[in-house]
């Protein structure tokens, strides 16, 4: 059935913010009839991200143990290696490698909950070799 003028008017004067808020909200979402599990009381994972110097670039992704989505590309063994540093991520076990001294900036960050207990965390690494360094596969993606 075609669609009518009026329709089709209505659609293309959609404001930008709309769409972009929208096509934010589908790529956030699960495959269509996937039903999430409820999170335990309280806990709703932890949302990572990692940006360049002065924010020129971020990434972001949402980890939860266990990670029924597959959200993030390494979650079992940083799901493992947050319940080693019991949540806290300054104690991370990290994999120790050597870096090069170069200086690019990434600022690493952590929020939400990891089982029931709130994280807001935020460290900046010299480049990025230190921080997978010092984090290990919990920032590796």
């Amino acid at each position: 059935m075609p669609v009518s003028r009026r329709r089709r008017s209505a659609r293309a004067t959609l404001p930008a913010t709309a769409l972009a808020t929208l096509s934010l909200a589908l790529l956030c979402a699960g495959p269509a009839g996937a039903d999430e599990p409820p999170a335990p009381a309280g806990d709703q994972g932890l949302v990572l991200t990692m940006s360049g110097a002065g924010n020129t670039w971020t990434r972001g992704v949402r980890l939860s143990c266990p990670d029924i989505h597959r959200r993030h590309p390494h979650a079992g063994a940083a799901c493992d290696a947050l319940t080693w540093a019991r949540g806290d991520l300054d104690a991370l076990p990290g994999e120790p490698h050597t870096c090069t001294r170069e200086y690019d900036p990434v600022t690493a960050t952590a929020t939400g909950t990891w089982r029931g207990v709130p994280i807001n965390w935020r460290k900046e690494f010299p480049n990025a070799c230190t921080m997978d360094s010092a984090t290990g596969p919990v920032f590796r993606f």
